[in-house]
């Protein structure tokens, strides 16, 4: 069937370029030691920064929480799926947030994706609104600003002088700079304080995707906010619940107004079922731990698990931007080559994500390592000295 058959010719060519996905099969609950497709492995991939979603605190609210509203919503939160539970994490998360954000108020979604989607075809709903997008923003930030009614301009990464002459020459009614805070596949951090400086000059909403800050950031875990002391009404605040957080889901935290801008025309939010309460419940008892002191323990461990990877790492052929954050890149280059070195890898009991295009330029596929606070210093280690290993002795011809 020709049908079938074009199909099948696009995957072999995406197989011909190294661009095949996999997928493996998990049979543990998320952490560093896994039994992946029935073998025993090491992972550095997850986003699970701070080690919460095995932690037994949040499993047992978990627990209660299904024993409280059973498995699912039922219905999308502006009919009957909008529960105690969602309402509370709602507010606890605006409550969280509120020393960085006025009139802060917060409002729940299924996924991260979702939230970024809802918060530009939102505040980007008019046909003269002007999007200011990050060159490396998330996919989900890429796709909101293209399904809002706002022409989008697009930056250079951490450019601040070329966003300020945009919007300098910008005549948009509405003006939307969107970015990302930590950028999820180099793990820098954007220059926040200058941009947000900019937005308020400009009469500006800065909007920040703050999906892997939320929690690892700041003496309290408050993200990029805290992280930099930012506080403005011109903020529009996202943050991820399935990473650092450990469960699932994300929030929008802005200004009450903005909140309730969304709920009346954020169509991502309005027609899509409620997260089951459950997660939301669980949440609850996450956010005790990262705003606790557990929650400072833990990215105090995960600071010094990024200082002793950066210690024992002795690369001289593939590159390591510097990173601060959980996110530690060592780019490879070639889509074949990076794909090759994740292999040998997980031969060795190591499981690292070889990420490639279209996630990242062309020529700049890596192995995307992730720490997370439920790593020991010792098995990092591990990790480097594989890493420095391999790298003495690769052959490009393997």
């Amino acid at each position: 069937m020709e049908l079938i058959a074009s199909l099948d010719r696009k995957l072999k060519a995406l197989d011909e370029q190294s661009l095949t996905r996999r997928r493996r099969v998990v049979d543990t609950p998320s952490a560093p030691r896994l039994v992946v497709d029935g073998r025993p492995m090491l992972a550095f991939c997850s986003n699970d920064y701070l080690g919460l979603a095995a932690h037994p605190l949040v499993i047992e609210a978990l627990r209660e929480g299904a024993s409280l509203y059973g498995a699912g919503s039922g219905a999308s939160h502006l009919i009957s799926g909008h529960t105690r539970a969602h309402d509370v994490l709602e507010e606890r998360l605006a409550d969280f947030l509120s020393p960085h954000l006025e009139s802060a108020r917060a409002l729940s979604f299924c996924t991260g994706y979702m939230a970024n989607l809802a918060m530009l075809t939102a505040l980007g709903a008019d046909a003269d609104a002007e999007i200011f997008s990050e060159s490396l923003n998330h996919a989900s930030l890429i796709d909101g600003a293209r399904l809002a009614r706002a022409s989008v301009k697009v930056y250079q990464h951490a450019d601040v002088e070329a966003l300020a002459a945009l919007l300098e020459a910008s005549r948009a009614s509405t003006k939307l700079v969107v970015t990302d805070s930590v950028f999820s596949m180099d793990g820098d951090l954007a220059p926040l304080p200058q941009m947000l400086a900019l937005c308020e000059k400009h009469g500006a909403w800065l909007v920040i995707d703050d999906a892997h800050g939320f929690g690892t950031l700041g003496q309290h875990g408050r993200g990029a906010l805290e992280h930099f002391g930012l506080k403005s009404p011109n903020l529009v605040y996202m943050g991820t619940l399935g990473k650092a957080a450990g469960v699932g889901g994300a929030f929008v935290a802005a200004h009450a107004s903005v909140i309730e801008l969304m709920i009346q025309k954020a169509r991502p939010y309005i027609f899509t079922t409620a997260a089951p309460p459950a997660l939301a419940h669980a949440l609850l008892a996450s956010l005790d731990i990262i705003g606790g002191g557990e929650g400072a323990e833990r990215r105090a461990h995960l600071q010094a698990l990024i200082a002793r990877l950066d210690a024992d790492l002795r690369l001289s052929r593939w590159e390591r931007p510097v990173s601060t954050t959980a996110i530690q890149p060592v780019i490879i280059g070639r889509n074949d080559e990076a794909m090759r070195i994740g292999a040998g890898l997980y031969q060795r009991g190591l499981w690292v994500a070889a990420i490639r295009p279209p996630t990242v330029p062309v020529d700049t596929a890596r192995l995307r390592i992730t720490l997370s606070a439920a790593h020991t210093l010792d098995e990092v280690a591990l990790l480097a000295g594989a890493l420095n290993e391999m790298e003495r002795t690769w052959d490009e011809s393997q």
